[in-house]
């Protein structure tokens, strides 16, 4: 995990190069949430991106183009998209946060013409995704790709761990590549965490799946003190312990995996917390059959759906009690107001301390967003799949072809 880390710290950055006079284009995370009016509802990813992007405009780059992707259209359309994804309802904000007019371009071609006809401009291509070469990795796109720049810049950390034209395929044909501002802030944040933390480090897992963590918590044993386990994979750990977890979901084909987690813990020496209380429900929609009992006392047909009052109680004296603190996965059924108060308290509990506090995965940052402390932990990671990828051990797939110290 380490060396993979280190590795990945040794690319270049955009301020190890020169810009003046060249096509810089920047590959941007800005697949952002739309409400049905396509008003922008969280422009973190956005925000995150203007300092990589002024850098090229303040610096002389002949053209800045940003290319990226919106949301999950379907490929096998190639290009015959209406305007559900489309990037040009992005536009306007992002004007907004350069202060400078941004055209759009609705093709590859037409973005061509624009970095000819005007001077210095910023260039926003319509969604990658669009076009099936893009997630397909075709060299075709990814030479239409490289011939509208000099130099290419990574700066989309949420989608490099794929191996797509324009976070992979697109450096084989670019002379100079090279991450942006945010790609290598995110791998630094990570390396404070992992490869040099300050201890005790702690790790709090949620969410709904073990599966999807699984590797996780396998290969993060030997760098982390304690691990806190809670959301709904909290119920096959519990389950794996013989309690009786109800109508609580659990992933019965995983229950060994959990025990062999908890036994390889124990004698690593790294503290595993779960939950000793659980509220829970009959059912989701109706709110008064809710009841708060200890974790092997679930009533009949109900479900744990959140942690009850003595484990945040528990949760939080742990949290009070480490140097560096990695969170991803909410703690229970957050979006429904009386089932998010263990997750809140637990975001509470984070932005509480001096710990260096990172923060992964879309539902965490959601529920930071909502209890308001967003802006009092360390550091909040722009991808989800990444982040969980980089906490695997593994090498992001994006940082293998840019261009690195000798």
């Amino acid at each position: 995990m380490l060396a993979g880390i280190k590795r990945m710290q040794e690319v270049l950055g955009i301020q190890d190069v020169e810009v003046r006079g060249k096509n810089v284009l920047i590959r941007v995370d800005f697949n952002v949430p739309l409400d049905k009016d396509f008003n922008i509802m969280e422009d973190t990813r956005m925000r995150e991106s203007v300092p990589t992007i002024n850098y090229c405009i303040d610096n002389g780059a002949e053209s800045v183009v940003l290319v990226g992707h919106l949301g999950r259209p379907d490929p096998k359309l190639d290009g015959q998209h209406g305007s559900q994804f489309s990037l040009s309802h992005l536009v306007k904000r992002l004007e907004r946060l350069l202060n400078k007019e941004v055209f759009f371009a609705h093709s590859l071609p037409m973005a061509q013409t624009l970095q000819v006809e005007h001077k210095h401009p910023v260039i926003l291509i319509e969604n990658l995704r669009f076009y099936k070469g893009e997630k397909e990795n075709d060299p075709e796109f990814s030479k239409q790709l490289a011939s509208l720049c000099d130099i290419y810049v990574n700066d989309a950390f949420g989608t490099s761990h794929r191996k797509h034209a324009s976070t992979y395929g697109i450096a084989q044909y670019v002379p100079t590549k090279v991450a942006g501002f945010l790609l290598k802030k995110e791998i630094n944040s990570f390396a404070k965490a992992l490869a040099n933390p300050l201890r005790p480090v702690l790790l709090i897992v949620g969410g709904a799946k073990v599966s999807s963590k699984l590797t996780l918590l396998r290969n993060i044993l030997d760098r982390v003190d304690k691990i806190i386990i809670g959301g709904a994979m909290s119920n096959t750990f519990l389950k794996a312990l013989n309690y009786n977890m109800q109508a609580s979901l659990v992933e019965e084909d995983l229950i060994q995996d959990a025990l062999e987690i908890l036994q390889i813990a124990k004698q690593k020496g790294v503290h595993v917390y779960l939950p000793v209380d659980v509220v829970s429900t009959a059912h989701l929609e109706h709110t008064d059959q809710v009841q708060i009992t200890p974790a092997q006392d679930i009533p009949l047909n109900y479900m744990a759906v959140d942690i009850g009052p003595a484990t945040s109680k528990l949760f939080s004296l742990v949290i009070q009690g480490s140097q560096t603190i990695i969170w991803n996965g909410p703690l229970g059924v957050y979006e429904v107001p009386l089932f998010s108060r263990g997750s809140f308290q637990i975001a509470h509990s984070i932005s509480n301390t001096y710990a260096f506090s990172l923060i992964g995965g879309g539902d965490t940052i959601d529920v930071l967003t909502r209890a308001g402390y967003k802006d009092s932990v360390s550091f909040i990671s722009t991808g989800g799949g990444a982040s969980l990828e980089l906490l695997e051990g593994k090498i992001l797939v994006a940082f293998e072809v840019l261009d690195r110290r000798s």
